[in-house]
């Protein structure tokens, strides 16, 4: 018997199909009606109302009633529209996976134990191995310096973002960059809303400063996927990808670091 919607499943269902109709490619909707569909559902009270849309932007996949409405090559995405409002809306599918034909690059681990120890999920974890192993220098040849991790802010017509962490960077001849990060661990995707919540952030605080947006993405054996991102006509673009494994100092291949040069 196929399983029964959770609260958060039924009530994305009823938002999507009091709007929805044959050809539509996007329509918005605000709090209010999120919790007047729990309500009507007859489901108890949710205090955290804005977790129903945050969920499904990140964390999991929409009901399979919402995704049997795509047309071949396009998917639904939630997005921010403003103060307590929220957009669903059709575009190209634009996830993105790590390559399994790329090279990888060893790099002396040095993350420390410590915090190998206590970090308290993937993301968190991703996050810190990043930061103390300076990846977004090394990928984006950059001296970079992390301003803030779990940045929740707001942007005009998006409304609240959370950004994974933000770093400030300094190239050769004195230029300055944002550089806002998202992580994705275990089978979770890199997909086009945080990149263009972050974009759009930067272009709104740090006008006239150069945007590099940076996914990393965990990957089997200690290997730390490094995407740069770009968003072209409503689709991410993938800049440069580069694949890192951290090993312990005496296992890295002299030979390999050599060539590394070529």
């Amino acid at each position: 018997m196929a399983k029964s919607p959770n609260r958060y499943q039924a009530t994305i269902q009823k938002i999507f199909f009091d709007h929805f109709e044959n050809g539509s490619t996007e329509f918005e909707f605000d709090r209010e009606e999120l919790e007047k569909s729990y309500v009507a559902l007859g489901f108890p009270r949710i205090k955290n109302i804005g977790d129903i849309p945050y969920s499904f932007r990140y964390r999991n996949a929409l009901p399979d009633s919402i995704l049997e409405t795509q047309p071949e090559g396009l998917e639904w995405i939630i997005e921010g529209a403003g103060k307590g409002r929220y957009r669903f809306r059709l575009v190209k599918r634009t996830r993105i996976s790590p390559r399994d034909d790329l090279v990888c690059t060893d790099i002396p681990d040095a993350t420390p134990e410590l915090i190998r120890a206590y970090a308290l999920d993937d993301e968190q974890a991703l996050l810190a191995i990043v930061r103390y192993n300076r990846l977004i220098d090394t990928f984006l040849g950059l001296t970079t310096y992390s301003l803030q991790n779990h940045l929740r802010t707001t942007v005009q017509n998006i409304g609240q973002i959370e950004i994974d962490e933000l770093y400030i960077g300094l190239d050769k001849r004195g230029c300055h960059y944002v550089i806002p990060v998202q992580a994705k661990g275990g089978k979770d995707q890199i997909g086009i809303v945080q990149t263009s919540q972050d974009i759009r952030f930067v272009q709104d605080r740090f006008p006239g400063m150069r945007c590099r947006a940076i996914a990393a993405q965990f990957m089997q054996d200690e290997v730390v996927a490094l995407f740069e991102l770009t968003l072209q006509d409503d689709e991410i673009k993938v800049v440069e990808e580069r694949h890192y494994r951290l090993v312990p100092a005496d296992h890295l291949n002299r030979e390999a670091i050599r060539n590394y040069r070529d």
